[in-house]
């Protein structure tokens, strides 16, 4: 099955949100800030996402989902607009992922690409 242009275009706002906050924040890194490793790792986290929600995986979509449920959740703890525009983002993306087209895709690639899920294949 041919992927839905949502899911690539999704996959590609992970993608680059990952590569572009990850170039960002890497002078926080070699300065010894903090938070950096905690940081880098989440934009790391938002790259394989991306790759691997282009290539069908099924659990890349159950990462993606808790990679922006977790910025909701960390928006908890700052301004109000942030926490909005995160869950507005989140239901978005769950919107876009879960709906029956995403679902065959991710069904379908995981014939192609050898079990990419670790759920049993469908009977």
């Amino acid at each position: 099955m041919k992927r839905p242009l949502s899911i690539t275009i999704l996959a590609c706002v992970y993608l680059a949100v990952g590569v572009i906050g990850f170039a960002f924040h890497f002078r926080e890194l070699l300065a010894g800030h903090h938070d950096a490793v905690g940081i880098e790792l989440t934009e790391f986290v938002a790259i394989l996402c991306g790759a691997f929600l282009l290539r069908g995986y099924n659990w890349a979509r159950w990462l993606a989902i808790a990679w922006i449920a977790f910025h909701v959740a960390l928006s908890a703890f700052h301004a109000i607009p942030e926490l909005a525009i995160h869950a507005v983002f989140c239901a978005v993306f769950a919107w876009i992922l879960f709906r029956p087209e995403a679902a065959r895709y991710f069904r379908d690639a995981r014939r192609v690409n050898g079990g990419g899920s670790s759920s049993p294949p469908d009977r």
